[in-house]
């Protein structure tokens, strides 16, 4: 029976006491019995978590009480056990490593494609005014592996900070076209969406929520294979479930 709830979110929004409010949540998780890890920095936040349903959602209602994360949306799964061993709230440089300082996107999101939209433009060969759309695997390559969009363009991505030199090295082939970066639940396609329109590249686009949000909305139309995950679970498929 799948009763442990679990979730995935993440907020760029400027977060200068990291350090103190890392305490108090792990303080308020850890007396919910939740189990995951959340990363925190100055650049926002980026959660794992699972827990029963009340448990976890008391969690995030506490959570929303801070008035720079009450617009922090997750994405919700079920398994039949905790897929987290423990709990590990964490303080870093960044939520997710770039190494790319310029790029902050709580100064300015690129512009976000919602799940039904990338699915009709797949669906029609071409975006909205006519163009070519590509979309572009921003995960790294052992991710890739288990599903991907058919006919993503992949670099082969070793880690993320390499996204920024293989754009550069690639940045021809993207011109002209409509590009939607997506990732598995949206922070590295945010991230990659803002370098592209930086190095100059006119139609870029985000997948709102990624991957996940994409299947919980579509039932995973376009996409072959399933979805990695970074917890015990190792990879859900279209209907969210274990695979």
């Amino acid at each position: 029976m799948n009763n442990v709830l679990n979730v995935s979110g993440y907020r760029f929004v400027p977060l200068p006491d990291a350090s103190a409010l890392r305490d108090r949540l792990f303080a308020q998780a850890r007396e919910r019995g939740v189990k995951g890890t959340i990363l925190l920095a100055e650049e926002g936040i980026n959660l794992f978590l699972a827990a029963a349903p009340g448990d976890l959602r008391g969690f995030l209602a506490q959570l929303r009480e801070d008035a720079r994360l009450a617009d922090l949306q997750v994405k919700e799964s079920w398994s039949e056990a905790l897929p987290f061993k423990r709990l590990r709230v964490k303080v870093k440089r960044e939520i997710i490593r770039m190494n790319h300082p310029a790029i902050r996107p709580s100064a300015g999101r690129a512009p976000a494609l919602d799940a039904a939209t990338l699915k009709r433009w797949l669906d029609q060969g071409h975006d909205d005014a006519g163009r070519p759309v590509v979309t572009l695997d921003t995960r790294n390559g052992f991710e890739v592996a288990y599903g991907s969009f058919a006919g993503a363009i992949d670099w082969n991505l070793r880690k993320f900070s390499d996204f920024p030199a293989a754009l550069q090295d690639h940045l021809s082939e993207l011109q002209g076209k409509t590009v939607v970066s997506f990732c598995t639940g949206g922070i590295r396609c945010e991230k990659a969406a803002l370098v592209m329109q930086e190095a100059g590249l006119q139609h870029v686009w985000q997948l709102e929520g990624g991957i996940l949000k994409y299947f919980e909305e579509t039932g995973g139309a376009h996409f072959h294979g399933t979805c990695f995950v970074f917890d015990e679970r190792e990879a859900v498929d279209a209907e969210l479930k274990r695979s």
